[in-house]
C-alpha cells in the first residue's frame, strides 16, 4: 500500500509529541492550548452549535 509522506510525517510528530507527555491527553491538550496562546496566528472563535433533542418534539395540532 502506498504511504503518503506528509501523512507519515504528521503521524511521526503526533507519536513523538504524545511520548513527551506520556500519552496523557489532558497534558497534550494543555500543551496545544499553551502553544495557541503564544502564537500570533489569528484564530476563529465560533459559537457552540446546540443540537435539538431527538426525543422532544413539539406537539402538532391533529
Amino acid at each position: 500500500m502506498w504511504k503518503d509522506p506528509i501523512v507519515e510525517e504528521i503521524h511521526q510528530f503526533r507519536e513523538e509529541h504524545a511520548k513527551r507527555f506520556n500519552n496523557d491527553l489532558k497534558a497534550i491538550f494543555e500543551d496545544f492550548k499553551a502553544q495557541e496562546r503564544q502564537s500570533s496566528h489569528l484564530r476563529a472563535t465560533l459559537p457552540i452549535k446546540r443540537q435539538r433533542s431527538l426525543t422532544h418534539r413539539p406537539e402538532t395540532p391533529a
